[in-house]
């Protein structure tokens, strides 16, 4: 069967007419799954969270504007690897049962030509995942949050942990209980400080106020404690305490809130603070700045795995060669979390890590791609 190419107006000028063809309907695709796939998740969604919309009256205009509007940009870009692969196998499979693909190879096009206008695909897509990741979605994100602490009630209760425990210098932790947003108090506060892998002495106070505009903590008293090399304990009680933590406010919330909240500067910034301070959780946050890179980047390899499974005929057609690409999707994104896994556990540096899937993934495209039909 001789392929259809329609000429005409194009959104890709300068380009030949097969790479229009397959350009176009390789986005086309994309899109048209990502919408199908939206649609459902916010019906879903929606249902979930209705009685609490209802009971916290929260207004139509925030229920769409502020939250379902900066919700979708969040999980298109969390699936955008998912909806390329599916694109690529399910338009690439069509091509080749229709044998287009066989027509085009037998005109002497190469296979790494064929390749071409889907590379460029995955280059637009890459790029568009990489802003969201980077500046958009934490922009998105801060209003999502925002909302869901004031309109979703088990999001409101856990937006601090009860005991939060925070290394805010190397050597000095602070434990901090009981701490509320709305007035700004925590009901306990200790700062502890070692030396030699031994407790020398802690500041411990109730009732601590943190004042939003002086960033400093203040208690009408408050007890120091003392331990000396043998363990012996001395301690004394002092009146109006006023201090300054090296530690912010928005610290004491949960980490994996606030950083999704952190553009990739703020993200950049962060790190470096938190290292400066010796901060237990420097992995978890460093896992979360080699992701924003990474996934994006295995566009292009979900693109030259799909493209190289599914350019060949073969018996079972297209739901063969669906079937086959989200088995290995779906096994790219649980390896993909388990090294995270292990990285924020300390198992393996997180760099290397984090690019591990992608390394072994490329690896089986590239074995895909010389097995394919040249």
């Amino acid at each position: 069967m001789e392929p259809q190419y329609k000429s005409g107006k194009s959104w890709f000028p300068g380009l030949k007419i097969l790479d229009r063809y397959i350009l176009g309907k390789f986005i086309g695709t994309y899109l048209f799954a990502i919408a199908m796939i939206i649609v459902v998740v916010v019906v879903f969604d929606y249902v979930e969270k209705i009685d609490d919309f209802t009971e916290m009256h929260a207004p139509l205009s925030a229920i769409i504007f502020d939250y379902y509007l900066k919700f979708v940009p969040f999980f298109v870009n969390q699936f955008s690897a998912l909806f390329t692969f599916i694109a690529v196998i399910f338009f690439t499979s069509k091509l080749a049962y229709q044998t287009e693909i066989v027509a085009m190879l037998s005109g002497g096009m190469s296979f790494k030509r064929l390749m071409w206008p889907y590379f460029l695909g995955a280059t637009f897509i890459t790029a568009l995942s990489l802003v969201l990741s980077l500046w958009l979605i934490p922009i998105s994100q801060r209003d999502c949050v925002a909302f869901e602490q004031k309109y979703i009630r088990r999001r409101a209760r856990d937006q601090y942990d009860r005991h939060i425990y925070r290394q805010i210098e190397p050597g000095t932790f602070a434990y901090i209980r009981g701490f509320s947003k709305n007035t700004s108090i925590a009901s306990f506060v200790a700062l502890e400080r070692y030396e030699d892998n031994r407790i020398v002495s802690t500041m411990e106070a109730s009732d601590v106020k943190f004042d939003r505009e002086t960033k400093r903590w203040s208690s009408q008293r408050y007890v120091v404690r003392e331990f000396d090399a043998e363990g012996n304990e001395s301690f004394k009680q002092y009146r109006n305490l006023d201090t300054t933590l090296n530690l912010d406010v928005m610290e004491l919330g949960r980490l994996n809130e606030l950083l999704k909240t952190m553009n990739i500067v703020e993200l950049n910034r962060f790190i470096e603070q938190q290292r400066n301070k010796g901060s237990d959780s420097i992995r978890q946050i460093e896992v979360e700045h080699h992701t924003r890179y990474a996934y994006p980047f295995g566009t292009f390899i979900l693109t030259l795995i799909g493209v190289s499974l599914s350019s060949r005929k073969v018996r079972g057609g297209t739901g063969l060669h669906i079937g086959i690409g989200i088995a290995l999707c779906f096994s790219y994104i649980m390896l993909t979390r388990v090294f995270e896994e292990f990285a924020k556990g300390g198992g393996l540096p997180t760099l290397l890590a984090v690019w591990i899937p992608n390394m072994i993934y490329l690896g089986i495209g590239i074995y895909l791609y010389r097995k394919a039909p040249k």
